[in-house]
């Protein structure tokens, strides 16, 4: 009799802890469910509302992600559950990158154009390298060579289509670069190169000379018409 009666109380124990740990796999679903519904849901807002409030929806997504991540635990089918996790965060994943470039702000539309003193340092030097700071710093002893290269034969190539404030502007360039070079022959400049910049130099002068005089005095003659 009292064999039985401890084999029923097993029974009942194991019963109990069976039930329990049902209890606990349902809850666990329900949990997942409730992740995966919240990431379908935000999927259906509208982007404005989503934009607007998106900080609110990320903060309910970390809370039911660590929830549902804590559940799979005690699910019979982690596998299973693990899958249905991953194709919900990928889909949150996707909507944040959505939400997100619709919430970045605009980059302005540039009512100040680049000024034609701007756009000419740009052909001259590079986009960008010499701003209204005049810094030639960025010219060393490895690339002074190609530089003068790019100045001159990009002032020959356009010589016919400079005005007056243009020359004006390649010839305080162009001094500024001298100035630049003096500074790296000090730093190692190799004699090969000097050479090669002062060939440039020889043939640049008087054309720089020339086209700067004869844009002023054409603009002159426009001036008297």
């Amino acid at each position: 009799m009292e064999s039985k009666k401890l084999l029923l109380g097993v029974a009942l124990i194991a019963l109990g802890f069976t039930s329990c740990k049902d209890e606990k796999a349902e809850q666990a679903e329900k949990t997942v469910d409730s992740y995966v519904m919240y990431v379908d849901s935000v999927g259906n807002v509208a982007a404005e509302d989503a934009k607007g409030n998106w900080q609110g929806i990320e903060a309910t997504y970390e809370l039911k992600s660590g929830e549902a991540e804590a559940a799979i635990a005690n699910m019979k089918d982690n596998a299973k559950a693990q899958e249905r996790l991953d194709a919900s965060r990928a889909k949150y994943e996707a909507l944040k990158t959505k939400y997100e470039a619709l919430k970045a702000p605009e980059q302005p539309t540039t009512d100040v154009t680049i000024s034609s003193k701007q756009q000419l340092r740009n052909a001259l030097f590079g986009q960008g390298k010499i701003g209204d700071d005049m810094n030639f710093s960025w010219v060393n002893a490895a690339n002074i060579h190609s530089v003068y290269q790019q100045f001159i034969h990009t002032t020959e190539d356009n010589k016919d289509s400079y005005t007056r404030e243009d020359w004006d502007e390649i010839k305080l360039m162009y001094e500024a670069l001298d100035s630049r070079k003096n500074t790296v022959e000090k730093e190692g400049l190799s004699s090969e190169d000097n050479r090669k910049i002062a060939a440039l130099k020889f043939k640049f002068a008087p054309m720089l000379k020339v086209n700067r005089m004869g844009a002023k005095s054409g603009e002159m003659k426009r001036a008297k018409e």
